[in-house]
């Protein structure tokens, strides 16, 4: 279930608002006049969600590539800088796993 605040809890009550995102690890959704008016995210949360966008774009850069490229990669090729990126990701986020 999302969390939706008005955006006046921004000024009346910003810590709770915080520990929202923080604790939920989701977006809080901040209405103005019943209409969405701007979101909240963790660190932590924007960071995981950037790393899907980026993995999502290299999967379709990928697949576009294996339509319009006649040469095909070794499993090495294809494997080792996901590999790599997965590993620089879980240095940088140590919990990620739990």
């Amino acid at each position: 279930m999302p969390v939706i605040r008005p955006v006046a809890d921004l000024e009346t009550n910003p810590k709770e608002v915080l520990r929202d995102a923080y604790e939920t690890k989701k977006p809080v959704f901040l209405t103005k006049n019943g209409y969405g008016n701007a979101v909240i995210l963790s660190m932590e949360a924007w960071e995981d969600m950037n790393y899907e966008n980026e993995v999502y774009q290299k999967l379709l850069e990928s697949s576009i590539e294996a339509r319009t490229n006649s040469r095909r990669l070794t499993e090495e090729e294809v494997y080792e800088p996901i590999l790599a990126q997965i590993a620089e990701y879980e240095t940088a986020h140590p919990n990620a796993k739990d």
